[in-house]
C-alpha cells in the first residue's frame, strides 16, 4: 500500500524544540502539568511547610555565627531582660538548630519524593494511555524514539523538577530575599552598596547563560542525531550486514560523534569562560563588599559580630543568584517538556472503548459504496477512488493487484484506522462510523503479512486474541492453526519464550501462532495480509491449512499475493490504481485475454 507516502520526512518537529522561552502564557501552559499534584497535595502542602523551616532555619545560622563571634570577642548577646547570652548556651543553640535543619530536611525530601514519584507514575500512565489510544496516522507522521522519548526524557525533566528543582527555587528566592532583608538589619550602608555592585555582575552572567543554552541545545541536538543513527542501525541490523555495510555505519555514527564533539567543546568553551567570570566577577564582588565592611568596623560603626553576618548573609544572596541562574534554564527546560507533554495529552483520540457501550452481534455483511481516499498529508495523490463492491455474510473474496494498488488500504479503511476522503463503508447495514469503534473491531481479526509478536511466552502470544483465555482454549486453537507440534517440542511449551518480536520462531511459526490468535479471537470477519507470501513451500502448506480451518463460516477478505492460494474463493477483485478493474471468479479471470489477473497469474507461473 501506499503508506510511505504519509511520512516522507521521518522527522517529529517536537523532539527538536528549543527550551520554551518564560513568558506568561509559557508559565500558565506549563503549570496545567501540575493537575497531577492535586490528588497529592496534602502531601505537597506539608513538604513545602517543612521546606519553609527548613530554608528559615539555614538562614539563622549566620546569626548566631555572628553571636558567636561577638561573645567570643567580648560583645556577648543581652536579651531584653537582662540576661547575657554564654558561648555554651549559643553552641547548644547550634546543636538545636541542626537537629531541626536534619528534621525538616528529611520530612521534607520524604514528601517531595512521594508527590514526585506518584505524579510521574500518573503522567506517564496517562501518556501511555494517550498512545496507545491515538490513530494510526499519528504513528505514521512522528518517529517511535521521538514519541518514546516523551514517556522518559521529558517524564525524567518533570520528575526532577518536582522532587529538586522546585524546592530549590524556593529555597533560593527565599535565601535571596531574606538574605536581603538581614544584611539590611545589620547595615543599611555596607547594603546599599553590595546591592549597587551586584547587579551588573547578575546581567552579564544572564547573558553568558543564555550563550550557554543556545550551545547546549546544540549539543543535544547532534547526540540525539548519532542515538538516531544508533537506533535505525540496531533495528535494521540484518540489512547491514546484508549489504555487508557494517564500516559505513561505523563511518556514519563516527562522523555524527565528532560533530557532537566539536559542539560539545565549543559550548565548554564557553561554560569555562562562566565559570572564570563567576569566581572573578561574583567573589571579587564579594570581597570589594567585605573590604568596604573591614572599613565600617575599623571606624567603629560595626562589630565583629555583624561583619561576620554580613559576609556570610552576602555569600548566600552570592550562591542564590547563580543558582537562580542556573534553575531559571533548569525551567525552561521544565516548561517545554510541559509543553510537549500536553502537546499529546491534548492529541484527538481514536473513540474507543466508550463507557456504556452495548455488546455487538456482527453476521459479516459488509458493502464498500463509492469509497475514496488520500492520506491527509498528501491530499493530491489519491490512493483509492470509488471503490464499490459487497461481500456476503460468510463469503471469502480476494484482493490482487501491483504493489501500491490500494489493497492494504482497503481493508484498513474497514479497521477504522484512516478516516474516508469520500463514500462509506457498511456492515450489516450500517455504516462503520455508527458503531462503536472497540465493539466492532472486536469482530474483526486480521493475520498480518509481517507477524509481530510480543516478547513473552507462546501462550501470551496466542491469549492475546482472547485475553481471558483458559489453557484448554489455547491449546485448542494451536491445534487448529497445525501450530501445536511445533509448541509441544519445546521443552518448555506454550511458556516458551519467542524472543523480541517473535525472533525465537521461524516466519511459518510466527504465522502459525498468527493464526491461533485469531482463531482464538473468532471474529465475524477475517483479515489475511498477504499472509503465506514470505513462506517456503512447506510452511506455507501449514499455514495455509490453518487459513482454510480459519476461514471457514467467516466473511474472509484475503489480500493475495500468491494467486494460487486463492483459486477457491467466491469472488477476486482486481485492484491497480487504487480502482477495481476487475472483478470475477478465478476461471473467469484466468481466461480473460489481455486482462490484469490473466497477466498476473501468466507471470507467476513463468517465474515458477
Amino acid at each position: 500500500m501506499a503508506r510511505s507516502g504519509l511520512n516522507s520526512s521521518g522527522t517529529d518537529v517536537n523532539s527538536e524544540l528549543p527550551k520554551k522561552k518564560l513568558t506568561k502564557q509559557s508559565f500558565q501552559q506549563g503549570l496545567r502539568i501540575f493537575r497531577f499534584t492535586l490528588p497529592y497535595r496534602a502531601k505537597f502542602s506539608i513538604g513545602t511547610v517543612l521546606l519553609t523551616l527548613s530554608s528559615a532555619s539555614t538562614m539563622a545560622f549566620p546569626w548566631l555565627i555572628g553571636k558567636l563571634a561577638d561573645a567570643a570577642s567580648g560583645h556577648p548577646l543581652v536579651l531584653p531582660n537582662g540576661t547575657v547570652v554564654t558561648i555554651n548556651q549559643i553552641a547548644l543553640g547550634f546543636a538545636v538548630l541542626i537537629l531541626l535543619q536534619g528534621l525538616f530536611s528529611f520530612g521534607r525530601i520524604w514528601f517531595f519524593t512521594q508527590v514526585s514519584e506518584f505524579t510521574v507514575r500518573d503522567i506517564r500512565q496517562a501518556l501511555y494511555q494517550k498512545f496507545v489510544s491515538l490513530p494510526i496516522p499519528y504513528f505514521e507522521k512522528h518517529r517511535v524514539g521521538a514519541i518514546t522519548s516523551r514517556i522518559t526524557s521529558d517524564v525524567g525533566i518533570i520528575q526532577d523538577s518536582f522532587s529538586l528543582t522546585l524546592a530549590e527555587l524556593f529555597r533560593q528566592v527565599m535565601t535571596l530575599l531574606a538574605g536581603i532583608v538581614f544584611i539590611m538589619v545589620v547595615s543599611v550602608k555596607l547594603s546599599l552598596f553590595m546591592l549597587l555592585t551586584f547587579p551588573p555582575i547578575v546581567v552579564l552572567a544572564m547573558v553568558f547563560g543564555k550563550k550557554i543554552r543556545v550551545l547546549a541545545k546544540t549539543t543535544q541536538d547532534e547526540l540525539a542525531k548519532t542515538n538516531v543513527i544508533v537506533e535505525e542501525t540496531l533495528q535494521g541490523i540484518n540489512t547491514v550486514k546484508a549489504f555487508t555495510n557494517e564500516q559505513f555505519e561505523t563511518g556514519r555514527y563516527t562522523a555524527s560523534l565528532t560533530n557532537t564533539v566539536r559542539a560539545a567543546l565549543k559550548s565548554n568553551l564557553y561554560r569555562g569562560g562562566f565559570v572564570s567570570f563567576v569566581i572573578i566577577g561574583l567573589f571579587g564582588g564579594i570581597v570589594l563588599v567585605l573590604w568596604r565592611a573591614a572599613t565600617l568596623v575599623q571606624a567603629g560603626q560595626m562589630t565583629i559580630g555583624d561583619l561576620t553576618q554580613f559576609a556570610l548573609y552576602t555569600m548566600f544572596i552570592g550562591a542564590s543568584v547563580a543558582g537562580l541562574g542556573e534553575l531559571y534554564g533548569k525551567v525552561q527546560s521544565t516548561l517545554g517538556a510541559s509543553e510537549r507533554i500536553l502537546e499529546i495529552l491534548d492529541e484527538p483520540t481514536e473513540p474507543t472503548h466508550q463507557p456504556g457501550a452495548l455488546p455487538l452481534q456482527v453476521h459479516g455483511n459488509i458493502e464498500y459504496r463509492h469509497v475514496a481516499f488520500s492520506y491527509p498529508t498528501r491530499p493530491d495523490l489519491p490512493v483509492l477512488q470509488d471503490i464499490s463492491f459487497a461481500i456476503q455474510a460468510g463469503e471469502k473474496i480476494a484482493l490482487v493487484g501491483p504493489s501500491g494498488a490500494g489493497k492494504s488500504t482497503i481493508v484498513q479503511l474497514l479497521m477504522q484506522f484512516y478516516e474516508l476522503s469520500g463514500g462509506s463503508i457498511v456492515v450489516d447495514g450500517r455504516d462503520i462510523g455508527q458503531y462503536d469503534l472497540t465493539e466492532l473491531r472486536r469482530h474483526i481479526g486480521i493475520v498480518p503479512q509481517e507477524t509481530i509478536l510480543f516478547g513473552g511466552s507462546i501462550r501470551e502470544n496466542i491469549a492475546y486474541g482472547k485475553i481471558t483465555a483458559t489453557d484448554e482454549e489455547i491449546v485448542q486453537a494451536a491445534r487448529k492453526a497445525n501450530a501445536w507440534q511445533f509448541i509441544s517440542s519445546f521443552p518448555e511449551g506454550l511458556d516458551t519464550l519467542v524472543g523480541e518480536r517473535g525472533i525465537k520462531l521461524s516466519g511459518g511459526q510466527r504465522q502459525r501462532i498468527a493464526i491461533a490468535r485469531a482463531i482464538l479471537k473468532n471474529p465475524a470477519i477475517l483479515i489475511l495480509d498477504e499472509a503465506t507470501s514470505s513462506l517456503d513451500s512447506e510452511s506455507e502448506k501449514l499455514v495455509q491449512q490453518a487459513m482454510d480451518e480459519l476461514m471457514q463460516n467467516r466473511t474472509s477478505i484475503i489480500i493475495a499475493h500468491r494467486l494460487s492460494t486463492i483459486r477457491k474463493v467466491d469472488k477476486i477483485l482486481v485492484i491497480d490504481g487504487g480502482r477495481i478493474v476487475e472483478q470475477g471468479t478465478h476461471e473467469e479471470l484466468a481466461h480473460s485475454e489481455n486482462g490484469l489477473y490473466a497477466n498476473l497469474l501468466k507471470l507467476q507461473f513463468e517465474l515458477t
